[in-house]
Parts: structure tokens; sequence; C-alpha cells
């Protein structure tokens, strides 16, 4: 691990879809956000609809009649690659705390493993949104001659202390509670509230302001009796409450700690010692870089740099700025502006 510690073993789970070209030269790699397992699209063994769903299948915009599609389950998660919840085989228990730090540069290296473990190597395109888009960057800076085209979306060559600040605030809520138990919590009986209350500090920060003004407004809990004193009384209170209970009764904790810092202590500038230099390490042909205006956990003026530095060392670089009022999360929402973005850009040859 980039930070000291081993993992004996490790698991990566990927789902793929679409066929592998006879040449091999079709392959386009999906890394993922925080939160999302490899289960990006609906397929014959898993009918369930996948986290991105309207972007990738038969002639949409990752077209999976033209590519085969490969999403991977990033280390550390708890969607059945090895993390924080995975049983040591040392040990026979749970790693817990004891996992290694975890950085955006390992979970980069272990996709890259996993995809060599299936003979994939050279990828005509890695795609990433959000957390999976510093994956994108570090798998292009790690392994510049595997990456063909690179499309990073809602992403950045390092937090804001801004993003720093309200990540950082989502692990205290989680540390504080007094179920967490220093990580060392039972299986069935983790820190909920804190992971709730963890959540909802996200949810707020992944859409705008303007959306959740013109989707709630002042709308009251509708049907509801007289709340309970500082109890819930608006529709957006009940929104976060109904999506932080889903979310902490299907996410481990402690993967959601490691992921979280990993975020923070990615840095590009890392790689060569500023980011310019850890950006020309990138070799990819060509490079798509898209933001949202609304955005403001990945702000687009990081969009911006990214372009910006890829041009000035020569490289090929598209930038597009939408106009989403989603905010972070409009990358899984707003596929009328994304869709036809990502599609024209794969489709060149």
């Amino acid at each position: 691990m980039r930070c000291g510690g081993v993992l004996p073993e490790v698991e990566i789970v990927c789902e793929t879809w679409g066929a592998l070209s006879p040449a091999q030269d079709n392959a386009v790699l999906i890394l993922t956000g925080l939160s999302p397992g490899a289960h990006a699209r609906s397929s014959a063994d898993d009918p369930t609809p996948g986290w991105w769903e309207e972007m990738i299948g038969p002639g949409q915009a990752i077209d999976t009649n033209r590519f085969h599609v490969v999403c991977v389950n990033s280390l550390g998660s708890c969607h059945g690659s090895t993390g924080p919840a995975s049983i040591d085989p040392r040990t026979g228990e749970r790693y817990r705390l004891r996992f290694p730090v975890l950085t955006i540069e390992d979970i980069a290296t272990a996709a890259h493993a996993a995809l060599e473990q299936v003979g994939l190597r050279r990828l005509r395109a890695v795609v990433g949104p959000s957390l999976g888009g510093m994956t994108a960057l570090a798998y292009a800076i790690l392994f510049p001659d595997d990456v063909r085209d690179l499309v990073t979306i809602s992403s950045a060559p390092r937090a804001t202390p801004f993003a720093t600040a309200i990540r950082s605030l989502q692990r205290e809520c989680i540390r504080s509670d007094p179920e967490w138990r220093k990580g060392d919590y039972p299986p069935e009986r983790g820190p909920e509230t804190g992971l709730r209350l963890a959540r909802k500090l996200g949810l707020i920060t992944y859409r705008s302001a303007q959306e959740w003004r013109e989707r709630f407004g002042r709308e009251r809990i509708a049907g509801a009796g007289p709340p309970e004193m500082f109890g819930p009384e608006f529709e957006i209170e009940a929104y976060l409450e109904m999506h932080a209970q889903k979310f902490a009764r299907s996410f481990d904790a402690n993967c959601y700690l490691y992921l979280s810092r990993a975020m923070d202590l990615f840095d590009v500038a890392e790689h060569g010692g500023s980011v310019e230099t850890g950006l020309g390490r990138i070799r990819a042909e060509r490079t798509l870089v898209v933001g949202v205006e609304t955005d403001f956990l990945f702000p687009i003026d990081q969009q911006e740099e990214i372009a910006r530095i890829l041009a000035n060392a020569g490289r090929r670089v598209s930038m597009v700025r939408l106009a989403s009022i989603q905010g972070h999360d409009s990358f899984l929402v707003d596929m009328d502006r994304f869709g036809p973005v990502i599609a024209e850009f794969l489709c060149r040859d």
C-alpha cells in the first residue's frame, strides 16, 4: 500500500457489459464514486437498475454495442472488494481499523491489477466521476501507456479546503457515535446514527441550493400529525432522513471513513512536486474534462485547472461546462446534458 502496510490477498469485484473485440481494443473502464458498487448497469445476471443505468447500454452514451465496459468496485469499499469490513486471512477477523491507510493511488493500482488478471491492459478509455475521477487521474498518471482516452467528471487534482472540511465533519459524525466503538463494532450493529448524519451532510453538498429551492420550497410533510419538538416538519427533512436511513443500512461505517479520507489525501502534486508535473505524466491521446457550474464540492474551476494544465502540456483536451442545477450529483441524474457530451467524445476514433 502507498502509505505502508500490506494486504496479503485482495479481491476486486467488477461487472462487465458488451463484448470484447478480437483486437481487445474496445475496453472502457468505469471507476466509481464513494458509495456505488460495480453494478453500474442492469444485466441478465442482475436485472436491478444500476447506478449509471441511463449512461451505459446498447445505443447509449457508453455504447455496449461498441464497447466492452468494465466497472470496478473500489478497493476499500464494502460492495465485495477487499476493505475494512473484509476478513483478514492472517487473523480470521475483520480488518476494521487494522486495514492500512487507503489512498486513491491504491484504488487505481488495485483496479489495474484486476484488469491484468483478466488480460486487459491497454484501455480504449478510462471514465470516472467524483472520487472515480480522482482515481481515473491516478490511473492515467501511474499507468500512462495503458490509457488511450481519459474522461474525468466533476473531479479534482486535489481536494479544496472546503471539501476536506465537509468530509472531516462527516467522519467526526461517525467517530462521535458511541456505537462506533473505535471501529470495533459488530457487523450487525454499527454507528447508524453517525452514518446517517454523515450521509445527510453529504446529500446537502451533493446538490445545489437552487435545486433544493425548486424541488422542495417550503413544503411541509404531507399527512403528518403535529411534529415532535424540533422534529422533522419540512419535506426536505423527510427526504434527507429517508435517504440517510437507506444508506446507513447498506454501507459500512469504517469503509466510509477510509474512502472519505482517501479523497482528502489525494494530491496530484505528489507525483513530481507540482500539479503541473503530476498531470504532465498523463499521456492519453485525448482527455475530456466535464464540470458543473453549480457544483461547490468539486467546483468548476478545478475542472478548468485540469484542462488548462493538460492543454499547456500539449495534450488534446476538451473542457465542457454544464449548467445542470443538480450540483455535484448531476452526472447521476442529468442525462440529457451528460449523455450527449460523453457519447460525442467516445464516438471519435
